[in-house]
């Protein structure tokens, strides 16, 4: 947990007016044993689900061969020789946009007919060496993509989309030719400016429905934004369970109160333990603001207090259908915020066997901690791209 600094990847959706499944897709990988990051943005031609196959298709080879260290060349001649061509206008059916990020900052960008991708550092536009990229073999011989590389620095940004973001408004009194690219950089810079720290996520979905405004709030092409931005991470300590040894019941406490970032402590005993060896008492609060739950308790300088396996058991529920969670007020609701504000989740994990989690009345499904932590790990790195790191004691 000693990076520079961290890399913060977020994509905001809005389809066709009259489509449920965008024809958009955007796919991102962390590979944790390289330090890498890879991003893939295709835009399907037309819309509906026959584009969204098409973007998958698209996006998926391109992660994939991405992954495997190929030459830009080589990507682009596999995955354009892949995808099939539409016999009237004689064109690919999906456009991509490739963002590699190097353990070393060095990003490089690979694209093919998608808008180009705009690096902000600071609030100042950068413009990286863009160079040709043209294809020697197959059907598409003689087409030509465009690649760049350059090294990010700390509070630069990257933002890539789709033709809806700057064809939007196209045959409005107000964008008669289409939002376009200049007033795509002045409307980012202008958010950044008056908002320095929005993270990548955010500043995609104010684009987004920005682009949504322009179109009379009836989209007229799948709209997406992707954002990537390089910045100080936000910490997250949850520690739950008693360790196994009572002697180490100081040590836990100590690598709680020294922790710099927010801190969860999910677990009575545990919350016990905290509160005893620092000296700190425990407020009960009485609100049931989850009937499935627990309310949550609190102690001076901890930042949530919660009950242990039933609020983790249930975080794990959300997190595994976030697409349809719809958030609410409860315990585990506040665990599943601070993870999505956080970029770096460290998990310490008492070892202890708590006897009342080995009653047989209680919930089939409900696992013993360590394998509930390890689930909701798993979740945050694959589908968050959170750094996870776990800690048992």
């Amino acid at each position: 947990m000693n990076k520079e600094f961290h890399i913060e990847v977020d994509c905001q959706q809005r389809s066709h007016y009259e489509e449920k499944i965008c024809g958009d897709v955007f796919l991102s990988k962390r590979i944790r044993e390289e330090g890498r990051i890879i991003a893939v943005l295709s835009d399907g031609m037309g819309h509906g689900v026959k584009a969204n196959i098409l973007a998958t298709l698209s996006a998926t080879m391109a992660l994939n061969f991405t992954r495997e260290h190929k030459e830009v060349e080589k990507i682009a001649s596999i995955i354009m020789n892949t995808l099939p061509i539409c016999s009237e206008r004689k064109i690919s059916y999906a456009t991509f946009t490739i963002i590699d990020i190097e353990i070393d900052r060095r990003v490089t960008i690979l694209e093919f007919d998608n808008p180009p991708c705009i690096v902000i550092r600071g609030t100042e536009i950068y413009e990286p060496s863009w160079e040709k990229v043209e294809l020697t073999e197959g059907r598409h011989a003689g087409r030509q993509l465009v690649t760049c590389s350059f090294t990010a620095g700390k509070e630069d940004r990257i933002i890539s989309c789709t033709d809806g973001v700057l064809q939007s408004g196209l045959g409005s009194e107000s964008y008669p030719s289409g939002w376009g690219r200049e007033n795509l950089i002045s409307y980012s810079r202008m958010i950044i400016s008056s908002e320095p720290t929005i993270s990548a996520g955010k500043l995609a979905a104010k684009i987004v429905t920005m682009a949504h405004k322009n179109d009379g709030y009836r989209s007229r092409d799948d709209t997406s934004c992707a954002g990537i931005y390089f910045r100080e991470p936000r910490k997250l300590l949850l520690c739950t369970g008693p360790p196994y040894e009572k002697d180490n019941d100081r040590l836990l406490a100590s690598k709680v109160m020294d922790f710099p970032g927010k801190v969860i402590i999910s677990g009575g005993t545990t919350a016990d333990i905290i509160a005893r060896e620092t000296g700190k008492e425990i407020t009960d609060n009485m609100v049931f603001e989850d009937p499935e739950l627990p309310p949550e308790s609190f102690i001076k300088g901890i930042d949530l207090v919660t009950e242990g396996i039933l609020s983790l058991q249930k975080v794990a529920e959300i997190l595994g259908n976030y697409k349809k969670y719809k958030p609410g007020k409860g315990p585990a609701d506040k665990i599943v915020r601070l993870f999505m504000e956080s970029d770096e989740i460290m998990f310490i994990i008492g070892t202890r066997i708590n006897i009342a989690h080995q009653d047989p009345s209680l919930p089939v499904g409900l696992e013993i901690r360590r394998n509930v932590v390890k689930k909701l790990a798993s979740l945050l790195e694959e589908n968050w791209l959170k750094e996870v790191y776990l800690e048992f004691i």
